[in-house]
């Protein structure tokens, strides 16, 4: 396939993927609150706030529960102190991380000035080193030409998360 040749998928779509993705992905401070509940793991709200300078409470819960309708986060109490929540990724919200990833070694290549303290360009490589399978989930195994998961298989476990994050 020449640079110049169109890249079209086998099965067609009835509407674009990325289009769709955008319903909820694409909100405004979205990927930044997917980000910090993505690599912190384990995050409470004020600090969402704390990583992200002009997000506001009401424009935060408002994101949290658009994430959260859409199966990607999920709201854990603590067993200690019920008061206390924090946010972590739901098994659908894992297959966030890979989409984080691209725009972080985007970033990382071609905002690198304002990136790095150096100003240099970094490659994912350098910056995780030992994160493969996390930064690229499920695309890792496309990337090595494995064969991906079967649609049933997919629809079963699109079915099985939706029902644990409600």
């Amino acid at each position: 396939m020449g640079n110049s040749d169109p890249i079209i998928p086998r099965v067609p779509f009835e509407i674009c993927p990325i289009r769709s993705s955008l319903g909820v992905l694409g909100k405004k401070w979205t990927l930044l609150v997917m980000r910090d509940v993505a690599f912190y793991r384990l995050i409470k709200f004020s600090q969402i706030l704390k990583n992200n300078r002009g997000l506001t409470p009401r424009v935060l819960s408002l994101r949290l529960m658009d994430l959260r309708k859409d199966g990607l986060i999920e709201r854990v109490s603590d067993p200690k102190d019920q008061r206390v929540v924090k946010y972590r990724l739901t098994k659908k919200g894992n297959d966030t991380i890979p989409i984080l990833t691209a725009f972080i070694q985007y970033g990382a290549q071609y905002h690198s000035e304002k990136v790095f303290e150096d100003g240099k360009p970094h490659q994912l490589a350098e910056l995780f080193p030992k994160e493969r399978r996390v930064m690229l989930g499920r695309l890792l195994s496309y990337a090595r030409g494995a064969r991906e998961p079967s649609k049933s298989m997919m629809d079963s476990n699109s079915r099985s998360s939706a029902k644990t994050d409600t």
